[in-house]
C-alpha cells in the first residue's frame, strides 16, 4: 500500500535545503517617512547689550566659546559641547607694561621707569626641562611693578656649554629690554676661579652694569667675609657708594632671605633686596622671586645698581645647581 507523498523535488534543490543559508542579511526594508516640518517658531531677539545677535551660548566673534564646536552640515546654529568632554584652551594672559614715562634730564636712557617707582618685583620663569633633565637653560626674568604691570624683561646671553660646565660659576650677560624691545641695560659678570684662596681678591665677584649698553654706570663688587654676603655697590669709577649685607644663612627653608643696603658707614638703611620663599616652588626649582625697595628720591643709577646686585646674588645664592639637587650617592 503506497502512502501518499508530496511532489518530489529535484535533486539541486535537496541540496539547497540541506546547506546552511546565507548568514548575509537581507536588505532593509523601505520606510516611508510621514514627518512633515511645521512652522518655524517665532524669532527671539537676544538679550540687551548682548554682541552678535546670537542667543546666549553660542559662538559669535565678540562672544569667544572655550569648548571646541561642530557646525552641522543641516541647521543653522552650530552645536556646542558639553564642558568638560574637551579641555578648555590654554589662553595667555596679555602683558600689561607699564606706561612708557617722559624723557628726564640727566637720566639714562630707559630708567626713566625706575626713577618713578620705590620698588619693584623679579620674577624668574619657571623652566621645567631644567627641573627634569638637569640641563641648564637660559634665565628670564620678569621684572614688575606693585601693579604688576611688566617694567623690563631680562634675558640671560650665554652658551650651552659654558651654562652647563660652569654652573652658578659661570660668566654671564644679562640683557635687559624694555617694552618696545630695545636693550636699555646690560649687566656682565666676569668668570672668577675659587679653585684657590677664597680670600684672594681675584676669587671675588663682580658684576658691571652698563646704561645705556656700552657705558658703564658703576660695579657690584663681593667682599669677603666668613660669616654672611657683603658686597659694596661702587660707581663708574669703582668708588664705594653703598653697601649690602646679607643675612648669617641664605639657605633657610621657609622664610624669606634679606640683603639690607645701607649706607657706608653702616648706620643708615637705604633699602632692601628680598628674596620671597615661594613654598614648594622654592625648594624644589631655581624660580625666584624677589622685591626691591628703594627710595624713590633716590639717584636713578644706584636703582639701577641695586637692581643690578638682585642678579649677582642670585647666581651665587639662589641659582641651585641641578646636580647639587640629587639625593645621597650610594
Amino acid at each position: 500500500m503506497s502512502v501518499p507523498t508530496g511532489p518530489e523535488q529535484p535533486a539541486d534543490e535537496m541540496e539547497n535545503q540541506i546547506t546552511s543559508p546565507d548568514p548575509r542579511p537581507g536588505a532593509p526594508p523601505e520606510y516611508n517617512s510621514h514627518f512633515v516640518p511645521g512652522p518655524p517658531g517665532p524669532a527671539v531677539p537676544p538679550p540687551a547689550g548682548h554682541p552678535g545677535g546670537l542667543p546666549v551660548g553660542y559662538y559669535s566673534p565678540h562672544q569667544p566659546t572655550t569648548f571646541p564646536l561642530y557646525m552641522h552640515t543641516g541647521g543653522s546654529h552650530p552645536i556646542q559641547y558639553q564642558p568638560g568632554k574637551y579641555p578648555a584652551p590654554q589662553h595667555s594672559a596679555p602683558v600689561v607694561w607699564m606706561p612708557v614715562p617722559t624723557v628726564m634730564p640727566n637720566c639714562p636712557p630707559g630708567l626713566e621707569y625706575l626713577a618713578q617707582l620705590d620698588n619693584i618685583h623679579v620674577l624668574q620663569h619657571f623652566e621645567p626641562l631644567e627641573m627634569i633633565t638637569g640641563f641648564e637653560t637660559k634665565n628670564t626674568y620678569d621684572i614688575k611693578n606693585n601693579l604688576g604691570q611688566m617694567v623690563y624683561f631680562v634675558t640671560e646671553d650665554t652658551d650651552d656649554y659654558t651654562r652647563n660646565a660652569y654652573r652658578t660659576l659661570r660668566p654671564f650677560v644679562l640683557r635687559v629690554t624694555d617694552c618696545m624691545g630695545q636693550e636699555v641695560m646690560t649687566m656682565q659678570r666676569p668668570f672668577r676661579c675659587t679653585c684657590c684662596c677664597f680670600c684672594c681678591p681675584s676669587t671675588r665677584q663682580e658684576l658691571e652694569v652698563q646704561c645705556p649698553p656700552g657705558i658703564t654706570i658703576g660695579f657690584v663688587a663681593e667682599h669677603w667675609n666668613l660669616c654672611r654676603a657683603v658686597y659694596s655697590i661702587q660707581n663708574e669709577k669703582k668708588e664705594d657708594m653703598m653697601g649690602v649685607l646679607g643675612p648669617c644663612s641664605t639657605y633657610g627653608c621657609g622664610s624669606d632671605s634679606v640683603f639690607e643696603v645701607i649706607s657706608l658707614d653702616g648706620v643708615s638703611s637705604i633699602g632692601s633686596i628680598t628674596r620671597k620663599w615661594n613654598g614648594v616652588l622654592s625648594a624644589m626649582s631655581d624660580a625666584d622671586h624677589f622685591e626691591i625697595h628703594f627710595p624713590l628720591d633716590l639717584d636713578v643709577t644706584m636703582k639701577a645698581m641695586i637692581f643690578g646686585a638682585c642678579f649677582l646674588i642670585d647666581f651665587m645664592y639662589f641659582e641651585s645647581s641641578p646636580p647639587q639637587r640629587s639625593s645621597t650617592h650610594n
